[in-house]
């Protein structure tokens, strides 16, 4: 959890500023997971600040939504362009990368 407030304070996630007429509030809470290994032992410990968006409005507080989801055949294109080539995959978590999307909301 610290390590997560680190990565927000450093990316200067948000700013302190007037609410705007006729908008709601948004809170947020943490959600934590314990990470396990293929034996059962404890990989490491896992926490998430997420939105509780479900009191968000459609036309008020949000207009459109946005999944960014990976579909399943641009994976197998890969995968097979990777094999085609005698290529090498690796694999990546990035962490904040929502946190610079330019939003109007």
């Amino acid at each position: 959890m610290n390590a997560k407030i680190k990565a927000l304070e450093l990316n200067d996630t948000w700013i302190l500023i007037d609410m705007p007429q006729h908008k709601n509030v948004i809170g947020c809470k943490w959600v934590y997971k314990i990470k396990h290994i293929s034996d059962g032992s404890v990989e490491r410990h896992k926490a998430r600040l997420v939105a509780k968006g479900y009191i968000q409005v459609e036309g008020q507080d949000y207009l459109d939504t946005f999944s960014p989801v990976a579909k399943l055949t641009r994976m197998r294109f890969l995968l097979a362009l990777a094999a085609i080539n005698k290529g090498y995959l690796k694999q990546l978590d990035v962490n904040n990368a929502f946190l610079h999307g330019d939003l109007n909301e």
